[in-house]
């Protein structure tokens, strides 16, 4: 048992054994300088350096490369550059062989690896430093996406399981991390728990104690009777009223890590929805609508995405049974992120939005329907707005508004047809009555006025007038609504109440 705490977050690595066995680089380890499980020590990066004294420029786990331009030569010295290598924790050192300064490895510089055993590659003459790096670069990249994959595999588990309750959201909680899991109430009751210790132990619940204890959101480490203990806080972290323990035998990983994020966050919606039946889609979604949520939390559920927001209302007399339930919406959208409520309406999260046909059934059901732009995991709170916007033209079309129509309808797509009538019809009423006697010429200067950017001359050409007259009529303008045509923002509104006027 230990007492050491720990509140670390792993980055990305590969084991040293990925560079050594790499079939397109001429590498060799030198015996004695490393024994079986150095293989396995984790390199962050390849990194080059022909500094005497590199250690100060580094920050760890780094596979340090080197041709020797400034190693030392004396024993002594090599001595003193390696354990300063050692107490800048590299991973490994890399000699490259650079004929005719450096025909072979210094005997010292060997010797110097063997004695402090840091493990020292040989560098062929014909594998550039750059090929190393391009290598560990790529084997970078293939463990980011290969945890991607865990991770989102894991993340559909996940919030499929809460479909079914916040047991068997446990259940596959602790069947991905390949342990124990255990949510832990306020006063430390084990809330719900699958595999865990009956009690949880004085050291996990210090640990409990400590994370809670703690501001914003975190997770803290420790070993208990040979096992790695993990706390991390649920939503709301900010609160951080219930607490997710975590053991099992290995240290969690990047990947682990965030599968626990998604299962805490899951896990303590669910349980404060205070139902254990709470669907995903309603977890996931009520997230999005609680203006109190953090987008981080969000993210953590849903992932990076791109994601659409799906709001629908029925404008019918109701939908049969089938159309208004949660089953049927999620089997039509491909989703489990659904959220029914009274109206009846819906709001759900999709990964690919939905084609036209599938609207067509939903409109043929009642439902009219509209699909939001999209927007990453972190990003999905201003989607809200959006949506219902483009489903209150939705309903005024008489028509769901699919994928890719958000951008060719603009502002002007977020207000009914009756509200923009209204909206010109006040801005505009001073305008009108004075245009009446002139048989509407302020109205059309005003509009080629603003098409032309306020341009005196070119405003003058379009209408066939002088200039001077154009300067007059717009002047009149601003008198009659009570207005300084100079503001930006006034000569927005009056675009829009030209365009929306009904006469």
């Amino acid at each position: 048992m230990t007492r050491n705490w720990s509140i670390d977050e792993p980055g990305v690595a590969v084991p040293l054994r990925t560079v050594i066995h790499h079939p397109g680089l001429s590498v060799d380890l030198v015996p004695g300088t490393a024994r079986q499980d150095d293989l396995d020590k984790p390199v962050r990066w390849a990194h080059v350096s022909e500094l005497r004294e590199p250690a100060p420029y580094l920050v760890g786990q780094e596979l340090l490369l080197t041709a020797g331009v400034n190693v030392p030569e004396e024993p002594a010295d090599v001595d003193r550059y390696v354990l300063g290598l050692q107490s800048a924790g590299i991973t490994a050192l890399g000699f490259g062989l650079t004929p005719p300064m450096h025909s072979e490895l210094p005997p010292a510089l060997g010797e110097a690896c063997v004695r402090h055993r840091l493990p020292l590659l040989v560098v062929g003459v014909r594998t550039p430093f750059l090929a190393i790096s391009q290598a560990v670069s790529v084997a970078l990249t293939e463990v980011i996406q290969r945890e991607q994959r865990t991770i989102s595999a894991a993340r559909e588990a996940l919030t499929t399981a809460a479909a079914d309750g916040v047991s068997e959201l446990a259940t596959e909680l602790a069947r991905r991390l390949g342990g124990f899991v255990c949510l832990v109430g306020p006063a430390g009751e084990q809330v719900v728990e699958r595999g865990a210790p009956h009690p949880l132990g004085s050291r996990i619940i210090e640990l409990v104690d400590r994370v809670r204890a703690g501001q914003g959101i975190r997770s803290a480490t420790t070993e208990v009777d040979g096992k790695v203990i993990v706390a991390q806080p649920v939503y709301p972290q900010a609160t951080a009223s219930q607490v997710l323990v975590v053991g099992r035998a290995e240290r969690l990983g990047r990947a682990e890590r965030a599968i626990v994020a998604v299962g805490a966050a899951l896990l303590g919606l669910a349980v404060r929805s205070g139902s254990d039946t709470a669907a995903a889609g309603a977890a996931a979604t009520s997230l999005l609508l609680d203006s109190a949520a953090p987008a981080e939390a969000l993210a953590e559920v849903l992932g990076t995405g791109p994601y659409h927001l799906v709001v629908g209302v029925h404008d019918g007399a109701g939908p049969d049974r089938a159309a208004a339930g949660q089953d049927w919406l999620s089997t039509r959208l491909g989703t489990v992120l659904v959220r029914t409520g009274p109206g009846p309406r819906f709001t759900a999260l999709v990964a690919a939005p939905p084609g036209a046909h599938v609207l067509a059934e939903l409109h043929s059901r009642g439902w009219v329907t509209a699909v939001g732009a999209p927007r990453s995991g972190d990003r999905l709170a201003g989607a809200v707005g959006e949506a219902e916007g483009l489903l209150r033209r939705a309903r005024a079309l008489g028509r769901p508004i699919g994928p890719g129509e958000q951008r060719d309808l603009g502002l002007a797509a977020l207000v009914g047809s009756r509200e923009a009538e209204a909206f010109a019809d006040r801005v505009l009423g001073p305008l009108r009555e004075l245009d009446e006697a002139k048989g509407g010429e302020l109205a059309e200067t005003l509009g080629t006025w603003l098409a032309q950017h306020g341009g005196w001359d070119r405003t003058a050409a379009a209408l066939g007038v002088h200039r001077n007259s154009v300067r007059h009529r717009i002047r009149q303008v601003e008198r009659a609504l009570g207005v300084d045509l100079g503001d930006p923002e006034i000569r927005m509104q009056l675009w829009f109440a030209l365009r929306w006027r009904s006469g």
